[in-house]
């Protein structure tokens, strides 16, 4: 089954940010407001089709009568930009699901720095809109190849101020990840944007010394290695010892779906997290970009994740 519809939701308003990027306000046809939400969270789109696709809201945060999502057109893709450009029109009802937050702020942090490059800007914006509004100490770095290029940097400025620094490629000034600086006690850093930039960031991470608990990646695209070759594997269900085989070629959620377990799921590429399980008694091969190091010894992603043999699900 997949992620939970919970109401129709109606296109008010499309404003274009940049050639490739438009960003869409949506309200509910009836209800005054629309469920809260923190900032980094994503909600799902239905297509016809049935198929889901991630946008991150990048409006105020709270309980808002209007939500806004940035879509930008991939010309290579799966197909989820390209209907939303083509058919979201005024007036367009769509499906949508309830807000849920994979890359949240870090409670008690004294200093935000947030990296967001191309369309990655989108959580980062809640962010922003949500830190200034506490008066929080942050700085963000936004990369793009120019400003015409920037998706949302009308409202990154009015939101940031001095405390946005822009880097496009065309004007010469390109973003040193050593930027994000030494850490320091209380300083959390965020990352959202394509997969150079993330890896960027995490070399210099890891280099100065940051620990995990204060980095913060979302990626909108899976990183999973092409050489990899799957093999079959037992899977145990904890409440019946019941055991499943996977075989090389499907994954560990297909295989539940098919013996009746209605497990929820939304991007199926590991980059979202709904279909995220608690498991034991096994080595698992992580291969998704949701999950911290500090979560995978017990929790796994079953659309993409794998395992040495056999491993219990707990279902």
């Amino acid at each position: 089954m997949t992620a939970r519809i919970i109401q129709k939701l109606r296109v008010v308003a499309v404003a274009e940010s940049t050639p490739e990027v438009r960003v869409y306000t949506l309200e509910h046809p009836r209800k005054p407001l629309l469920p809260d939400w923190s900032a980094g969270a994503h909600v799902d789109l239905r297509l016809p089709d049935g198929r889901m696709r991630q946008y991150s809201l990048c409006g105020e945060p709270g309980p808002q009568p209007r939500w806004q999502i940035a879509v930008k057109r991939e010309t290579v893709g799966r197909g989820g930009s390209a209907w939303v450009h083509d058919s979201l029109a005024l007036g367009t009802e769509v499906q949508v699901s309830a807000p849920r937050n994979n890359f949240p702020l870090a409670a008690g942090a004294v200093r935000h720095v947030l990296v967001g490059g191309g369309i990655g800007v989108t959580p980062l914006l809640a962010m922003a809109r949500s830190l200034a509004a506490q008066g929080a100490d942050f700085t963000f770095h936004l990369c793009a190849r120019s400003a015409a290029l920037a998706p949302l940097l009308a409202e990154l400025r009015a939101v940031c101020g001095e405390r946005l620094a822009t880097w496009f490629g065309d004007e010469g000034r390109r973003f040193d990840a050593a930027l994000i600086g030494m850490p320091e006690a209380g300083v959390h850093l965020y990352a959202c944007g394509p997969h150079r930039l993330i890896e960027a960031v995490r070399a210099a991470a890891a280099e100065r010394g940051w620990a995990e608990a204060q980095q913060h990646y979302e990626v909108f695209q899976p990183t999973l290695d092409e050489n990899f070759k799957p093999e079959p594997f037992e899977l145990r269900i904890a409440s019946t010892g019941e055991v499943l085989l996977v075989p090389a070629g499907r994954s560990a959620l297909d295989v539940l779906r098919e013996r009746g377990f209605a497990l929820p799921s939304s991007c199926e590429l590991g980059v979202c997290g709904s279909c995220v399980c608690g498991y034991r008694d096994g080595i698992v091969i992580h291969r998704d970009s949701v999950l911290p190091v500090s979560a995978r010894q017990d929790r796994m992603t079953l659309c993409v994740s794998r395992a040495r043999v056999s491993v219990t699900v707990e279902l």
